[in-house]
Order: C-alpha cells, then sequence, then structure tokens
C-alpha cells in the first residue's frame, strides 16, 4: 500500500528554486534498447528506469509482441540529478519517435540526494517523461520496490517508502495511472537475488503487472 507524503502536498522540503545539483555516482551506465524491426502499424510504448525496469523489460516485450513496438531506457542517472531530463530529451532526440505509453520509474539509485532533493526534482522528470508522450500518450508511473536489506549505496525501506509517497501525490495530482510493483514485490520478498533486484521469476512477475497496465492503457489511448 502506498501512502502519500505530507510534504508533497504542501510545503516543499525543499525550494524548487534552490539549483539542483549533480551528485555522479562512482559507476554510472545507460542501457537502451529499441525493437530489432519496428512494425510502422503498431503503437510504440517506453519503459523508463533503472536496472529493475531492464531486468523485467523481457517480459513484458514478450507479451506486448505483436500488440506494440517496446524500446527502454533505462540509466543510473536519478530523479533530483538535473542530468537526467536533459538525458531523456537527448533520447527523444535520438529515436524520433512519440510513444503512446510511457511506463516510468528511477528510484533504485541517487541515494546520496535527500529526499528534499529527489522531491524537488521530481516535477522535471515527470515534465521530460511527459515530451516522450505528447499531450495525447498515456503515462503509468511505477512505485519503487523494496529491498530484501539496507544496501550499501544507501537504499532501505524506510527511504523507498519516503520517496513512493513523494512520487505518489505528485502523480496522483496529475492523474497519471499507478503501477504499484511496490505493493506485488512485497508478497515476493523471496525471490530477491541481491539486496536489491530479483531473481528472473521475480522479474517476470513484474513485467507481467507491467505489461497488464501497458495493454489497458493501449486500450485507452486514441491511435
Amino acid at each position: 500500500m502506498l501512502l502519500i507524503a505530507a510534504g508533497a502536498l504542501g510545503t516543499p522540503l525543499l525550494s524548487l528554486a534552490q539549483t539542483p545539483v549533480s551528485i555522479p555516482e562512482e559507476i554510472e551506465w545507460t542501457w537502451e534498447v529499441r525493437p530489432a524491426h519496428v512494425d510502422a502499424h503498431l503503437p510504440n510504448v517506453l519503459l523508463l528506469g533503472d536496472s529493475i525496469s531492464r531486468n523485467y523489460f523481457p517480459e513484458v516485450t514478450k507479451q506486448l509482441t505483436g500488440l506494440a513496438n517496446v524500446y527502454l531506457m533505462a540509466s543510473s542517472i536519478c530523479v533530483g540529478d538535473p542530468r537526467l531530463p536533459k538525458q531523456i530529451a537527448e533520447f527523444a532526440k535520438l529515436e524520433g519517435v512519440r510513444f503512446r505509453v510511457v511506463h516510468f520509474n528511477n528510484g533504485m539509485h541517487g541515494w546520496s540526494y535527500t529526499e528534499a532533493q529527489y522531491e524537488a526534482g521530481f516535477p522535471s522528470f515527470v515534465k521530460a517523461v511527459r515530451g516522450l508522450a505528447g499531450r495525447d500518450g498515456a503515462l503509468i508511473w511505477a512505485s519503487t520496490t523494496p529491498v530484501r536489506s539496507d544496501a550499501d549505496t544507501g537504499a532501505t525501506n524506510p527511504r523507498v517508502d519516503a520517496r513512493n509517497a513523494i512520487a505518489l501525490a505528485m502523480v496522483k495530482a496529475k492523474r497519471i495511472a499507478v503501477d504499484d510493483q511496490h505493493a506485488l514485490m512485497l508478497d515476493h520478498q523471496d525471490l530477491h537475488e541481491d539486496p536489491v533486484h530479483f531473481n528472473p521469476k521475480g522479474a517476470d512477475i513484474q513485467g507481467d503487472q507491467a505489461a497488464a497496465m501497458i495493454r489497458s492503457a493501449l486500450g485507452k489511448v486514441a491511435h
């Protein structure tokens, strides 16, 4: 169950006028995948996230075969880092396609940022994501999944919960659909393969729910 943060509904924890800063991680990466054969008659769908999204991307692709061209943009650059919206804009320019549905999350990196910085950076993240789909496309925000144990990156379940609450308040205000991956995987903690990632069986469970949400969104968005 997702709880809404009070700060996200009232006075922000950090002034949005404050200049955001980049706090690079020791190892940074970007992983982009496009369909081998794009079918011009099918809608385009994007999974945008980090290594969690990357792990369930294959299952989503399999389930949407014949229904959509499925793309992936996964990055270690996180919400709160001013480079992320720029990276998303560069991806949009590189691909040059409009996405009918964007399923997005970027929650398992950036633990050097405070929750206040995360909150301050989330609106620009959503704005950049909206730019991928345009006004007529559908957005689906996926909640960040629970961790098995405190990670050396700084990820803990209380911090995951806090960030999910911040994001949920903002996406609900914008009437963005929610894929509650957090609640889903709370029932599958035994499928973790490390402190933060799930094994292939867990990734398939995640992909199954994400694909169902995307299919539903495709049915509601006009061609």
